[in-house]
């Protein structure tokens, strides 16, 4: 099954549609896995395929597909919140994790979850059960850190 027709069964089991809009915004985001959009960012994407969306459907579209589960929002601390397609995990959930270049801004991903291990042991040893986390880690990417060591 490909991303569209899952994306429309998804919205089916929840009794909806899958309209234009919805159709040509996950339809950016997953043109671009690794880009980390913003709603404006979407918006010039989705405007070239489909001139007469306002910006106004772009950003009730992407509330929508957030509270439905089907993408996710990021924060990067760089003042935007941006978006991506959400985690493909067992059970849904974003797992992956974000390196932030500080000194280019750079956003890489990994997908290591090492977290797991650290999320049972919490549970095991507080009750408390962790339905989801984000991991930001900062540092310097492999050509700022040439950069710096020249």
């Amino acid at each position: 099954m490909n991303n569209m027709e899952h994306f429309k069964e998804l919205l089916k089991s929840k009794g909806l549609k899958m309209t234009t809009q919805r159709a040509l915004i996950l339809e950016s985001l997953s043109e671009c896995p690794k880009m980390h959009l913003t709603a404006e960012e979407i918006y010039e994407i989705v405007c070239k395929k489909q001139p007469e969306i306002g910006i106004a459907t772009v950003y009730r579209t992407l509330k929508l597909l957030t509270e439905l589960g089907l993408i996710d929002t990021l924060d990067l601390d760089d003042g935007f919140v941006r978006y991506e397609l959400a985690g493909s995990g067992e059970d849904g959930h974003h797992h992956h994790h974000h390196l932030i270049c500080i000194s280019c801004g750079k956003v890489l991903e990994f997908k290591e979850d090492l977290m797991e291990t650290l999320e049972g042991k919490i549970e095991m040893t507080t009750g408390f059960k962790i339905y989801d986390h984000e991991v930001k880690m900062y540092g310097y990417c492999k050509e700022c850190k040439e950069k710096m060591n020249k």
